[in-house]
This record gives C-alpha cells, sequence and structure tokens, in this order.
C-alpha cells in the first residue's frame, strides 16, 4: 500500500474522531456502535486495510492499522474495540482457500464478518464438509456483518476430536441472539450466535494447523508479507491495541480536566499544581509509551522476516505474545491511576473517564488477555523448553 494511501486512512479516522467521542454515550446506550459511525469508518477505507489487494483491499501494514485502532479507541472504547476486531477479519479470509475468498467477496468487496472462536459448538465431519450445530458467544460487531467466523472441534464418528477449525458461514445460516448486557464494552453488540445443523463446505473451513504454520492455502492467492505474519502475533493485538487506545483517551480527558479541576479538600489547590498529580500523569504518559513502543518493534520485526520469505523465529513469537499481554497490563495501570486521581465527580454517568476505566477493564478479561499463559509461554522459551506450536497461535 502506498504510503499516501495509508495517510489518506489515517487522516480520514483523525477527521470522525470527534462524531465518534460524541456518540460515545450513544453507543453505550445503545448496546451496538452506530451505522453511521460504521458507515463513516467504512468510508475512510478503514476496512479495507488489512484486506489483500486481490479482494480490492489495501494490504497495509498492520502497524498502519494498529494506529487507526488506537486512535478510534480513543474517542469510543466500544467503537474501537469492534472496528479493531471486525477490522482485522480480512486478514484471516486471505488465509481461506480461493474460493472462500470468492464466496464473501465476490459480489461485495466491502462485505464484513464478525466471529467467535471458542469452540463451543459442535462440529461434524461429512462427506464434503461438515455439519455445524451450537452457540458461539461474544461475536462483537456481528449486527455489522453478513458473514461470520467460528471456532469448532472437529469429531470423528466415534465423537473424538480430530481437528480444530475455523468456520465461514453466512448470516442465512445463523441467527443472532440479542444477549448483550454488561458493565463494560456496552456499546460493542457481542451477541451470540446460534446455529441450527448448518452445512459447511470444505473450502469454508481452515485448520489451526495450518493457521500455527504460517502455510495456508490462501497464500496461492495472497503472497504477501502482511499474510505470513503468525495469527497469535496479529490477532493478539488487536485485542490489546483498542485497550491501549482507551487508556489513550482516558489519559487525554483526565489531562484537559485536571487543567481546570480546582480541589475543594486542599484549599482551592489547582490540581495541575499538585506534584502528585504531576508524577501519575508522568507514570500513565510512560507506561502508554512503553505498550505502544512494544508493538512498534514486534510488528516491524515480524514484517522483516515476512517480507525476506523467512520463517518467522519462535522467540520472537513468543516475545510478540509477552509484550501484547503486557502491554494490556500497561494500559490497564495507566487507567487506574487516571481514574483514582480524577475525583468524585469522574465517577457520575456520561464523563469519559469512567467510560474508558469500564471499557477497558472489561477488554480486560478477554481470554487473549490471560497474562500468565503467554509469561509462561515466554519463560519456557528463554529456558529452553519446547513450546507447543498451538499454544502459541
Amino acid at each position: 500500500m502506498a504510503p499516501s494511501n495509508q495517510q489518506a486512512v489515517i487522516a480520514g479516522v483523525t477527521e470522525l474522531l470527534p462524531a465518534l467521542r460524541q456518540r460515545a454515550q450513544e453507543t453505550e446506550d445503545a448496546r451496538v456502535v452506530p451505522a453511521e459511525s460504521v458507515k463513516a469508518l467504512a468510508e475512510t477505507g478503514f476496512f479495507k486495510l488489512l484486506q489483500p489487494r486481490s479482494a480490492g483491499g489495501l494490504e497495509a501494514g498492520p502497524l498502519t492499522f494498529f494506529q487507526a485502532v488506537r486512535l478510534i479507541a480513543s474517542a469510543c472504547g466500544s467503537t474501537g474495540w469492534v472496528s479493531s476486531v471486525v477490522g482485522v477479519h480480512p486478514w484471516q479470509l486471505a488465509l481461506f482457500p480461493e474460493q472462500a475468498q470468492d464466496d464473501v467477496w465476490g459480489a461485495d468487496p466491502a462485505t464484513r464478518m464478525s466471529s467467535s472462536y471458542a469452540p463451543t459448538g459442535r462440529a461434524r465431519k461429512t462427506k464434503d464438509g461438515y455439519q455445524l450445530d451450537g452457540r458461539w458467544s461474544f461475536s462483537s460487531g456481528c449486527d455489522h456483518a453478513t458473514w461470520v467466523l467460528l471456532g469448532g472441534i472437529v469429531l470423528d464418528d466415534e465423537h473424538k476430536p480430530v481437528d480444530f477449525r475455523t468456520f465461514l458461514l453466512p448470516i442465512s445460516d445463523y441467527v443472532i441472539d440479542d444477549v448483550w448486557d454488561t458493565v463494560g464494552l456496552r456499546g460493542t453488540g457481542s451477541n451470540d450466535i446460534v446455529v441450527s445443523d448448518a452445512f459447511v463446505p470444505e473450502h469454508r473451513s481452515l485448520s489451526f494447523t495450518d493457521v500455527t504454520r504460517c502455510a495456508c492455502p490462501g497464500h496461492a492467492r495472497n503472497e504477501g508479507p502482511l499474510y505470513r505474519i503468525p495469527f497469535g502475533s496479529i490477532f493478539s493485538y488487536a485485542i490489546t491495541t483498542p485497550i491501549i487506545g482507551m487508556a489513550t483517551g482516558a489519559y487525554a480527558a483526565h489531562v484537559d480536566y485536571q487543567r481546570q479541576r480546582v480541589r475543594a479538600s486542599y484549599v482551592g489547590q489547582k490540581s495541575a499544581d499538585d506534584p502528585f498529580a504531576q508524577a501519575r500523569i508522568a507514570e500513565a504518559a510512560a507506561l502508554l509509551d512503553a505498550a505502544w513502543l512494544a508493538l512498534e518493534r514486534d510488528m516491524t520485526e515480524l514484517m522483516a522476516y515476512a517480507g525476506k520469505g523467512e520463517k518467522i523465529p519462535i522467540p520472537l513469537r513468543l516475545r510478540t505474545r509477552r509484550d501484547q499481554v503486557t502491554g494490556t497490563g500497561q494500559a490497564i495501570r495507566a487507567v487506574d491511576l487516571l481514574f483514582e486521581n480524577s475525583g468524585g465527580r469522574a465517577l457520575k454517568m456520561g464523563t469519559p473517564i469512567q467510560r474508558f476505566w469500564r471499557d477497558a477493564h472489561a477488554g480486560r478479561v478477554h481470554a487473549i488477555n490471560d497474562p500468565e499463559r503467554a509469561l509462561t509461554m515466554f519463560g519456557r522459551g528463554e529456558f529452553g523448553h519446547d513450546v507447543p506450536p498451538d499454544a502459541m497461535f
């Protein structure tokens, strides 16, 4: 993707931030991102950033995508979360067999997908594909998608697991059950997907064995380095980056508020003159910088290896996951520092600081943010122990 196109998307997203910020409470109240926000983001080219050129996409580098996500989430946490999750799906579809890509993008290259990867449903192998049945939860942005990616463990005739695959289904094969009512990320519309004995042809499925080896059928069409990066590196940061963005938005809101705030309990002292408040600002800023700089380093090195056609080293894959969960923790710590120093008025519903605080903590509980699992994998690698490839995605 040409630098001018990348800059145009970032500029377009930046122009949208005031409107997204203004709709943040509306988004939360409606429990879904407004259609006009999704339409406006689509018009900037955002959803095509990770889509392959073969399907009319921009095939930008991951850093451009994550930069845009951070900006969006800094205005509205729920919109940033949905944008990141829905926006990363074109990257995965590019790994599917060519027929699957044509099924989705052939008629409309702007088609969007949602997902739910936890294998809570049932998948059974048939002669020409798979029979899928069950319920999948937490499908963020499903109201703005017409296809869905679902994770499933494939069982043989004896009900023994033989494979773990991602299945691609059109909206005619599933129903959205509106169950999303939460304390944070309320506007993501992360509802349940219900499937009743749907047939999924073989070409609309992708084995995680191929994904973890970075050797997928879609590479025959999409040869660019973007699609040679490990799933666990791209998808894990698609969860962490919105949280960094939320903390960035909380930081801006906090600084703006503290510049005007007078602390009644300290004889009219201006908060901006409080050395302890100044120290907290410094610490929060350092945490956010550290999280973002690690992301930049990891994505730059991943793309460098992929660009040379070289296999991504295991230590780099492990470090990326380490930095990703650490980045989430740093963003959460930054939000906590800011919230704790915002005073009682920050508790009022409708204020941005409390919404960012709730949204960030809601994002923290996503399974990909389990710190012990990722950190243990890194530690095992450092001590010379084998790390199962599927543990790194």
